[in-house]
């Protein structure tokens, strides 16, 4: 228990998913190319992202703290992601799907959850443009570096995929210096 507090208070030593980086095309976004992993989700309805982020957050810490079929303690990782499927006007509610990646020993054989709401979700390899910014992220924030990553995927003429999208965070709360958060627009994949 002590490990995983310290871990999620401090954000230090945690595993992320492997990616593999292609050359950049501006200096304002990176491409990442994500390999085929599990990640423990689970999804949520609402009008507000950042109270999505904290059922979806508690949901999940509950599952790594042993609320699985297993009754196994897995360590947190880093990031958390937050795929966002906007409601179809302004005043529609979207859809939140707040992961945690699987931690490299459990990739093989994640515990199955205990809680209805959680999954284990395969996600097949992707490639995202990253956008990175500090600071503690709330919603208008999100909404911000979301809008400058459209504008440079624009000018640059990238096919990219306009919905769903993705606000990630790396830090616990209580960090309070050199915070990372991004934003992901995942590229468009050529039909075959």
């Amino acid at each position: 228990m002590l490990k995983a507090v310290g871990q999620v208070l401090f954000s230090t030593g945690l595993q992320n998913p492997k990616f593999t980086a292609e050359e950049k095309k501006g200096d304002d976004y990176e491409i990442r190319t994500y390999h085929a992993t599990r990640w423990v989700s689970t999804t949520l309805s609402g009008m507000q992202w950042d109270a999505a982020m904290n059922t979806g957050f508690r949901r999940l810490f509950n599952y790594i703290q042993g609320n699985n079929q297993n009754k196994v303690k897995v360590d947190m990782t880093a990031p958390v992601t937050c795929r966002v499927d906007p409601g179809a006007g302004p005043a529609c509610e979207s859809q939140f799907t707040v992961s945690f990646y699987i931690p490299e020993e459990h990739q093989e054989t994640p515990p199955e959850p205990s809680d209805p709401q959680v999954f284990v979700e395969h996600r097949k390899e992707f490639t995202a443009y990253v956008r990175t910014y500090g600071g503690f992220s709330n919603e208008k924030m999100k909404r911000e570096e979301l809008l400058k990553l459209l504008e440079s995927l624009k000018r640059d003429g990238v096919e990219f995929v306009e919905n769903p999208f993705y606000a990630v965070g790396y830090d616990s709360p209580f960090k309070l210096t050199n915070r990372r958060n991004e934003v992901w627009i995942l590229k468009k994949e050529m039909e075959q």
